[in-house]
């Protein structure tokens, strides 16, 4: 098992995380308590596509603003994506005010503690619920993000590319996951990702489960996990109408909750290009424009 070496590797050098109990702290804590599922929960919606570094001052900033889930579920959605400003991806932010409602107000507070019941909530998917599930509650849930993924394909030597490789990276991975210690260990290989088996030119010398790592052993460890070739993109057009008052405000709208920027707004457009042909006139929904000062 993975976790007998990766275990006392981590309790040595946990990375020190503002959302996170250190392994000396939560042994100390009374009662062996977990993380505060606020927490994990507030960070891993943060950490979907952003970087740990970028993430950090963000964390902090939003419990400073809203110490609770209550605090969150009572404020403005527009202050929250004020708050929220430079993280990118702003459904996240819509769906982490949607769900501080469900938790607030459904759950007295409360957040489920099962995979099953976190994924009935907004904007949390396999991955998140399996965090919070292993991270806050210590359930033996299986967290795989691309850090594990890197450490599994490795580990296994699994040679298919991704993306048809993720059922077995998954199946491997469960296969890992200890009963005991579950949140533990999936930070744990969260960091043996982040800082030894790295993309590029990963530490095998000094890698805690580098004696039964058969990437290693065959001399692919560093090649894994394969990518399959890239689709090519095909080039969209669109044209943008800036339109101001003889008293210089700009004419904006809001684009639609759902899909890319939701929420957000913009200067009208027209629909998409394909090749030549009529423009749109997106002054037809008259609805959708507003002006602002």
């Amino acid at each position: 098992m993975i976790a007998e070496n990766l275990l006392p590797w981590y309790d040595k050098h946990a990375r020190d995380l503002p959302w996170r109990l250190s392994p000396k702290q939560r042994l100390a804590a009374p009662d062996h308590q977990f993380a505060d599922p606020y927490h994990v929960w507030l960070s891993e919606i943060m950490l979907q596509q952003t970087t740990v570094v970028t993430v950090k001052s963000y964390y902090l900033k939003f419990l400073t603003l809203w110490p609770t889930i209550h605090d969150l579920a009572a404020e403005e959605l527009d202050k929250i994506l004020s708050a929220w400003a430079g993280l990118g991806y702003y459904a996240r932010a819509r769906n982490l005010h949607r769900c501080a409602k469900v938790i607030s107000e459904d759950f007295a507070g409360v957040f489920p503690d099962t995979e099953e019941a976190l994924l009935t909530l907004p904007g949390v998917g396999p991955y998140t619920a399996a965090a919070i599930s292993a991270i806050a509650f210590d359930q033996p849930s299986t967290v795989v993000d691309g850090n594990v993924e890197r450490v599994i394909a490795r580990f296994y030597s699994l040679q298919d590319p991704l993306p048809g490789v993720k059922g077995a990276m998954k199946e491997c991975a469960a296969k890992q996951t200890p009963d005991k210690r579950s949140g533990d260990y999936a930070q744990a290989m969260m960091d043996l990702g982040a800082t030894i088996c790295t993309p590029r030119s990963p530490a095998c010398v000094i890698c805690p489960i580098q004696e039964n790592c058969l990437g290693r052993q065959d001399g692919t460890a560093a090649l894994l996990p394969k990518k399959a070739p890239k689709k090519a993109k095909p080039t969209r057009k669109t044209y943008a109408y800036i339109m101001k008052d003889e008293m210089g405000r700009v004419l904006l709208r809001r684009r639609p909750e759902k899909g890319l920027l939701g929420g957000m707004t913009e200067v009208p457009s027209s629909d998409w290009l394909q090749g030549e042909g009529p423009v749109h006139n997106p002054l037809i929904n008259s609805a959708l424009l507003r002006f602002v000062e």
